[in-house]
């Protein structure tokens, strides 16, 4: 039985036909990446499972982030200038033009750096951004007053999520596939 879990939002609607192919990336990668499959005091950063996966991805035709320097990254548009020139871009980890489904991996920082809430909002402004998956991780441990404490970060990430696609205040302009590692 796979560790990788996902849920789909809005949940009235069906899950995205792409979806099967998007989780065999990360079953196929499962044994490098599982927060509750590795025993190891360290967890990875968001920028290793991204390494771990990179490869399937670009099989898959995402785009996806090379590197930390500008020329490595996935830019997607927010605003166009004169001439067609992009004058506002947010980068994002990886995009699948074909599926128009951006990819962000969040590991530390998803729920205590609130990197969730940041992908949220700027995938609402990105253009051409029709789904956006999150991979946080399903377990995440680090220290607290020399204890080491454990943040169900797809756990928490789902309720807050249920929360802003339920409200009745708020109409998301995208479909959002939360995915557990």
């Amino acid at each position: 039985m796979s560790t990788i879990n996902y849920c789909c939002f809005p949940k009235t609607r069906r899950p995205p036909e792409f979806i099967e192919d998007l989780l065999d990336i990360f079953k196929n990668n499962e044994p490098s990446i599982s927060t509750t499959l590795l025993k190891q005091n360290k967890t990875l950063k968001s920028d290793d499972v991204l390494a771990v996966l990179r490869e399937d991805l670009l099989k898959s035709g995402f785009e996806v982030e090379l590197g930390k320097t500008k020329d490595k990254k996935i830019h997607r548009p927010v605003f166009w200038g004169e001439n067609g020139i992009p004058i506002l871009r947010y980068e994002i980890d990886a995009f699948h033009p074909e599926w128009k489904c951006g990819l962000e991996i969040e590991a530390a920082r998803a729920i205590l750096g609130n990197a969730i809430f940041r992908d949220i909002f700027q995938a609402m402004v990105m253009v051409e951004v029709d789904y956006l998956c999150i991979a946080v991780s399903n377990f995440y441990k680090y220290k607290s007053n020399s204890r080491e404490t454990i943040s169900k970060d797809y756990q928490q990430t789902i309720a807050i999520m249920d929360t802003l696609y339920s409200h009745t205040r708020l109409k998301m302009p995208y479909d959002l596939i939360i995915i557990g590692y």
